[in-house]
């Protein structure tokens, strides 16, 4: 089969791997569309992922595609069936998958991290990490799954309330399913703070009252203009240190603080101690997504959230390098492989 095989720092080559058919509880798919997502970038650039990375392997952890085989012990999908991947795989015996935070998993490993994943034709995974998808999804759609299940343990973490107000720092793929996910947890008032004007109209689009461009105005007065108290709940998406910053620049007292995004490795931030002592600033991180892929598919099954105007820029296996530039140019949205 045919591959995009990740060598190393700066080093993808189109290859053609050995075909391999499922055993067990192994399920083979053929690879229809698969996300391009900053872990990837990040990997490229020979930096961590959500597990450790030891080349040859095949990247794409958000990809989706149809069921071409089954193992003999599979009994929850058949062949022809619509699918998406959950790509994190725990190891249910360490302290932290005992203790219900199987996100730390001392064992962790993941499709299109450090197991073949979706730049490729195909790909056979453990049955326990595909989810079938409704007909009437598109592959392409259908791909957003793991990206939005990771917003969910994210929204989970905010804990917005009916009547919040919230302020959504970064106006990328995972930016735009904040904003979505935000109206749909009952937030009054949804803020996204966005250079890109194509980026702001489509927010507004799907569900954000306000936008601010923070190149034009001060993100911490523009939110308090909105509401002199400013943000309920900050999540930021944009993995910066100004958008760290102004993540609290516009978080009001009590606020909640979600860093979504994925920073360098080696970033650092200047934290005003004090202001976190005085307005009870409440600050998470969100790590990958656990037990959040069934409700994501749930919502995109039932349409419940608008990906098509976030699939910006479509590459073949043998673009991969460009497909993964272009996902940080500020045209793109979303960029999607087609194998």
């Amino acid at each position: 089969m045919k591959a995009a095989l990740f060598l190393g720092k700066g080093r993808i080559e189109t290859a053609v791997l050995d075909d391999i058919e499922p055993r067990g509880f192994e399920v083979k798919v053929r690879n229809k569309a698969a996300g391009i997502c900053g872990t990837d970038i990040h990997i490229y650039h020979g930096e961590k992922g959500s597990a450790d990375v030891k080349p040859p392997v095949v990247l794409g952890h958000e990809y989706t595609g149809e069921v071409v085989a089954v193992g003999a012990s599979v009994t929850t999908v058949k062949v022809g069936d619509k699918v998406a991947i959950d790509p994190n795989i725990y190891c249910q015996t360490c302290y932290y998958c005992r203790s219900g935070r199987k996100q730390h998993c001392e064992n962790l490993t993941a499709i299109g991290v450090n197991r073949n994943g979706g730049f490729a034709e195909y790909s056979v995974v453990p049955e326990k990490q595909v989810y079938r998808l409704a007909d009437t999804v598109d592959y392409e759609t259908g791909a957003m799954t793991e990206p939005l299940a990771c917003c969910l343990h994210g929204i989970d973490l905010a804990q917005i309330r009916p009547g919040d107000t919230v302020c959504v720092i970064g106006g990328g793929a995972i930016g735009q399913l904040m904003v979505q996910l935000a109206k749909l947890s009952g937030a009054a008032r949804i803020i996204l703070s966005e250079p890109v004007a194509q980026r702001r109209q489509i927010a507004l689009e799907n569900g954000a009252d306000f936008v601010i461009d923070p190149f034009a105005e001060d993100v911490g007065q523009a939110v308090r203009r909105t509401n002199s108290r400013g943000a309920d709940v900050v999540i930021e998406c944009a993995g910066n240190l100004k958008a760290t910053q102004q993540a609290f620049d516009a978080a009001g007292k009590g606020a909640a603080i979600v860093l979504f995004s994925v920073p360098k490795p080696d970033a650092q931030f200047p934290l005003k101690l004090f202001d976190v002592f005085q307005k009870e600033l409440k600050i998470v991180g969100s790590f990958i997504n656990p037990d959040t892929h069934q409700r994501a598919v749930n919502l995109i099954n039932e349409g419940k959230v608008n990906t098509k105007p976030l699939i910006t820029h479509r590459y073949g296996l043998d673009e991969l390098e460009d497909a993964i530039r272009k996902q940080s140019d500020p045209d793109s949205i979303k960029v999607m492989v087609k194998p």
